[in-house]
């Protein structure tokens, strides 16, 4: 990865510098927690700071409708919280522009000549387009992606990719590498370098994973079970695991998430040892809330094969106190962890205990991943937390699902816009040796 182009490799002064952030965080027209915001301001205000000219962009939500193909314009996906925030943070005003959009789908056409005039002459602090997704080419994958590529790339004279969970190549991620210098910010710098402590980790390697769906995580699960020394599962993916292992009918879990399990414990039989069951589980009969009586803790080992049970939404904390539970951890030298365990936000006492045990190894890589992990981190244990920020022992991912797609293919360099950059990078190499010949 030594070949990724770095921000740090050009001239950035009097440059309008287009950059690709993950700044994914708001949630009905609230940012929910701004750390992957924080995380993407030293590349911003290095740009600032080197003379470029900032216009930035991102993804937020889902306003596309993948049945019909509608986009819906609203609050609710907006960049206007972001824009806000960053003027708090950064004491700079971002300007949106004001676009009219397609009834249905979308915005199509990228008008912003008169702003980039006024950025060029510094009558303006920057430019923050609205969200990419609201734009009918970003995610379509046909020519109006392309045309939707090649308005970004005509905004600009510099690409900055910083947006390391985003992954997929769509147009802002992806099309820009064709047409003008693009680079790697300093977040996707400092993300991929940490993504190297779990590709080649110091050993023992302990995986915590969990998820609501088992079809989507079967090929990194298979992935990092081979790859890791030990994994925990957790959450809808340790449910359908123990209906395939052992036969129980657990309400919630659909037939097509058992039969994922099932191809996952035949695809793993060699490492099937490295799993590290969690035994006591938490049923529930309702879902709306944690009601006395109504929730109960089960010891997979005394149950039946074949019983039926309700809801499963928590790892009971004495799974935690098992001394083969607590050997495991206390002796890994790396950790990685994209789980919560529980069904949030009345089921937290098996995430607190995974997390507390966690803290507990001092002489642990410690690598967390996704959204709701590290929000869950935030909310529960915030003493932990925050020093963590400031620990080396510690690092925050700001794209849990990448790491899984790097995990599951071996390598970040496989990742479209990761590997548009490097293919940008070899194809400048290439003509610097010819021209020197």
């Amino acid at each position: 990865m030594n070949l990724l182009p770095k921000i740090q490799e050009t001239n950035l002064k009097g440059k309008v510098v287009l950059i690709r952030v993950d700044h994914n965080v708001v949630k009905k027209g609230i940012i929910k927690d701004p750390y992957r915001i924080d995380a993407s301001l030293e590349t911003i205000k290095y740009v600032i700071l080197k003379g470029g000219k900032p216009i930035i962009m991102s993804h937020i939500g889902r306003p596309r409708d993948k049945k019909t193909g509608k986009i819906e314009i609203s609050e609710k996906t907006s960049v206007k919280p972001i824009v806000e925030y960053l003027k708090t943070k950064l004491n700079l005003e971002f300007i949106i522009p004001s676009i009219q959009p397609d009834e249905n789908y979308g915005l199509k056409d990228l008008e912003v000549s008169d702003l980039i005039k006024a950025l060029r002459l510094n009558k303006i602090d920057g430019i923050y387009l609205p969200n990419t997704r609201w734009f009918a080419g970003e995610e379509a994958g046909d020519e109006s992606t392309i045309k939707f590529g090649k308005e970004l790339s005509g905004l600009a004279d510099i690409f900055v990719n910083d947006a390391f969970g985003s992954w997929q190549p769509h147009a802002s991620t992806f099309e820009p590498t064709k047409y003008i210098p693009s680079y790697t910010g300093l977040l996707m710098q400092k993300e991929i370098e940490n993504l190297s402590r779990v590709l080649n980790p110091k050993r023992p390697l302990l995986a915590v994973v969990a998820g609501s769906k088992f079809d989507t995580k079967i090929r990194p699960l298979t992935a990092i079970l081979k790859m890791a020394d030990h994994l925990v599962l957790g959450g809808v993916i340790y449910n359908a695991y123990l209906c395939a292992k052992y036969g129980f009918t657990i309400k919630g879990v659909s037939e097509g998430d058992i039969q994922s399990a099932k191809n996952f414990i035949k695809e793993t039989k060699l490492y099937q040892d490295k799993i590290l069951e969690l035994p006591y589980i938490i049923e529930s009969d309702i879902l709306e809330e944690k009601t006395d009586g109504k929730f109960r803790i089960h010891d997979i080992r005394n149950l039946k094969q074949g019983c039926s049970l309700n809801y499963i939404l928590d790892i009971s904390p004495e799974s935690f106190q098992l001394d083969k539970i607590k050997q495991v951890f206390f002796t890994a030298n790396t950790i990685f962890v994209n789980a919560v365990m529980g069904f949030t936000p009345n089921f937290s006492e098996g995430t607190i205990a995974l997390d507390l045990l966690i803290n507990e190894n001092k002489q642990a890589s410690k690598l967390f991943g996704g959204g709701d992990t590290l929000q869950e981190l935030k909310t529960l244990l915030p003493k932990i937390y925050k020093p963590a920020l400031e620990n080396d022992k510690f690092y925050f991912f700001t794209g849990g699902g990448t790491i899984l797609k790097a995990i599951e293919q071996g390598s970040a360099a496989g990742l479209s816009p990761i590997h548009a950059l490097l293919k940008k990078n070899q194809i400048k190499s290439k003509n610097r040796e010819a021209f020197k010949k």
